[in-house]
């Protein structure tokens, strides 16, 4: 009952005020590295699949050279052809996808652009803003503008809000800009457009007609669409590669988790934030242990066991893990909307990345002090009597 009754732990830590502050603000620290890179690491997989979870379709022909969406590779569009003779195939839809330079709006610069072409009369993406508007991509050089974007485009966004199309360039090519709709920026271009197929043929003259980057097939109601892909797979040449649409987001995560540095980056940033946070809870118990060596033994002395001791480390532990979390997952979530609002990514603190810091946080806390607790086993009475 005395030992409940004493709130070592907590009076240990408040005894030195000065580097309890530094301990919690080192954990902060820890917390807000960690859990702005899992964001970013999650914006990331997110940002550059939006286009993969809004296509309208059940399976996806890709180029076996193909390593994400800016960097398609072409096929055959006769593949698509082919894969029509199959029972279970409702309709195919071929899809235009390169990264084009285009002068900015507003800079007049020139940048990187996704551009995107399919045949107005079959709709590929689950866009309503896009669906609606398929008329307007049919006139010679006519696109639709993503009005999330990241850069300075207000003005000239607004202006096409207010029907007022605007004129720039793209390869090069005069294009005007008639139209809007919502998706947003990725790490493989800040902006992106759609038009019709014929349009992006116009623009990327290189491109063969018979060239596709990507296809779209639709199976009939009730198939099973691994059993397909499977069927399909077997019977195309093996230039092109099946897959279904989570497969296909998939496809695009393991390239930025594998291939892509930056998702290495962000991961290596995670497990800095970790490390930094088991170093300085390592410094502030072992130095308070060290400190309180002398009533530690005496504890001993009393007849307190180890296993007392050992868990008024823990405590310590746990309490700094606690109070150092909150601040850093508040800081975190300002900056959160901060970076979504400066780069249209999709940024967000959802309960499950701030359960896993949290449990990231407490077991890089535990970690710490059961270094720490090493050197309490040397806590010999004799030392003191």
């Amino acid at each position: 009952m005395f030992q409940r009754k004493i709130p070592l732990a907590w009076l240990q830590l408040l005894k030195q005020r000065g580097r309890f502050i530094v301990a919690l603000c080192g954990i902060t620290f820890a917390v807000f590295l960690m859990l702005m890179q899992l964001g970013f690491q999650s914006a990331l997989y997110d940002s550059n699949t939006r286009f993969h979870k809004l296509l309208q379709t059940d399976l996806v022909v890709i180029s076996r050279q193909a390593q994400n969406l800016g960097l398609l590779s072409s096929f055959p569009r006769r593949r698509l052809f082919q894969a029509s003779n199959l029972n279970e195939v409702e309709s195919v839809n071929p899809l235009y996808i390169r990264l084009g330079v285009w002068k900015s709006l507003e800079t007049k610069l020139d940048e990187s652009i996704l551009v995107i072409g399919f045949n107005p009369e079959k709709p590929a993406f689950n866009l309503p803003a896009v669906n609606h508007n398929l008329d307007i991509i049919k006139y010679p050089d006519n696109f639709l503008f993503d009005r999330n974007a990241n850069g300075k485009y207000q003005q000239a966004i607004a202006q096409i809000t207010q029907g007022k199309p605007i004129t720039t360039e793209l390869q090069g090519r005069k294009v005007t800009i008639a139209g809007l709709y919502e998706v947003g920026a990725s790490f493989v271009a800040n902006a992106s457009v759609i038009t019709s197929d014929q349009n992006f043929l116009r623009i990327f003259s290189t491109q063969q007609p018979g060239k596709v980057n990507l296809g779209l097939i639709q199976l009939k109601p009730g198939s099973d669409a691994n059993a397909v892909v499977k069927a399909l797979q077997s019977y195309l040449p093996d230039d092109v590669k099946l897959l279904t649409r989570q497969e296909f987001i998939d496809f695009e995560k393991k390239y930025w988790q594998e291939s892509g540095a930056i998702g290495f980056i962000f991961s290596l940033g995670v497990t800095i934030g970790f490390l930094v946070g088991v170093i300085i809870v390592y410094q502030i118990i072992y130095s308070d242990v060290i400190d309180h060596m002398a009533e530690y033994a005496t504890l001993k002395a009393m007849g307190f066991r180890n296993i007392y001791l050992l868990s008024v480390v823990f405590q310590e532990a746990l309490i700094l893990a606690v109070l150092g979390y909150i601040p850093g997952c508040l800081i975190s979530f300002g900056m959160y909307n901060l970076t979504r609002n400066a780069t249209k990514l999709p940024l967000f603190l959802n309960s499950e990345r701030v359960i896993q810091v949290l449990i990231l946080t407490i077991v890089m806390c535990v970690i710490s002090g059961a270094i720490a607790m090493r050197k309490l086993n040397a806590a010999d009475p004799a030392d003191i009597f």
